[in-house]
């Protein structure tokens, strides 16, 4: 017996990517940001740790296209070299938070009862305090750095896409094609694998998306507040925090790193936007 219900309209989700302007806009700029950083070494004019203080604080010039920083090192190689670390953190946190969400908001959402009281109630918990707070709550307790800056990012993500499964696990469990599985005997665990999950996909994408800008931005901001990446790691937000007392000698200096984070969070904000737009069925 087929325990699946009759996929409707998902081959049409990729015309309709092609055909929204959002998607495109915010695609083209994910996929620069990529070239970029799987390109760095070869496209950077210098090593993004390597300091001329006889150099220090130049606006432009024809070796240093932005210029160089407080310690005399590039600006462009070091934005250039950013892209890395913030594309990976972007993706692990997102990873990270997806994976033990999507365990937590399946378990609650299918079981019910006091297990989704129990995790529910831990979600809310999380909930309950901002985002940034929380996460600069974890790191201090880990310590600073770019891993634990990831940890606490991960962390603070995890009741969304929590709740987000979990609601679409509430509805599709009560469909026909769960109950012919039950009636046939398959395990719970057969089930929520195989039959529920892959229809409760469609808004963990649309999350996952949204969640990656998401977590650079958060990450960038905690590197800001020097709870991040250590002195010296070519990371935007560090940067950022490096430089923002030279912004008049050297505006460039801040404002490189500043339009890297904008650009990047909006380009996987169009995208998610765009995602949620095609995968609404009733949008069709």
């Amino acid at each position: 017996m087929n325990t699946h219900p009759i996929s409707t309209g998902q081959p049409n989700v990729f015309r309709k990517l092609l055909r929204h302007r959002s998607a495109t806009i915010g695609a083209s700029i994910i996929l620069f940001f990529f070239i970029i950083a799987v390109f760095a070494p070869q496209i950077a004019t210098h090593k993004p740790k390597a300091t001329d203080v006889e150099n220090r604080l130049i606006v432009w010039s024809g070796e240093h296209l932005l210029g160089t920083d407080g310690a005399g090192r590039d600006i462009f190689s070091r934005v250039l070299y950013g892209s890395r670390i913030s594309l990976k953190v972007g993706f692990i946190a997102m990873t990270f938070s997806l994976g033990f969400g999507t365990l937590f908001g399946a378990i609650a959402g299918y079981f019910g009862g006091w297990l989704d009281n129990s995790i529910m109630r831990l979600m809310d918990m999380l909930l309950a305090m901002p985002s940034i707070l929380l996460a600069m709550v974890i790191v201090t307790i880990l310590g600073q750095s770019l891993t634990n800056a990831i940890i606490a990012v991960s962390i603070v993500y995890i009741p969304q896409y929590a709740r987000i499964l979990r609601a679409s696990v509430l509805k599709v469990r009560e469909l026909d094609y769960v109950t012919s599985a039950k009636v046939i005997g398959a395990s719970d665990g057969r089930i929520l694998v195989t039959t529920v999950l892959p229809n409760c996909i469609a808004p963990l994408i649309v999350q996952a998306t949204l969640g990656i800008g998401a977590a650079i931005l958060d990450a960038a901001g905690l590197s800001f507040l020097g709870l991040g990446a250590e002195i010296g790691v070519p990371e935007w937000g560090a940067m950022l925090n490096e430089n923002t007392k030279f912004i008049h000698k050297a505006p460039l200096a801040v404002t490189a790193p500043g339009v890297a984070i904008f650009l990047v969070v909006l380009g996987f904000n169009l995208l998610g936007d765009a995602l949620r737009d095609a995968l609404d069925p009733q949008l069709d």
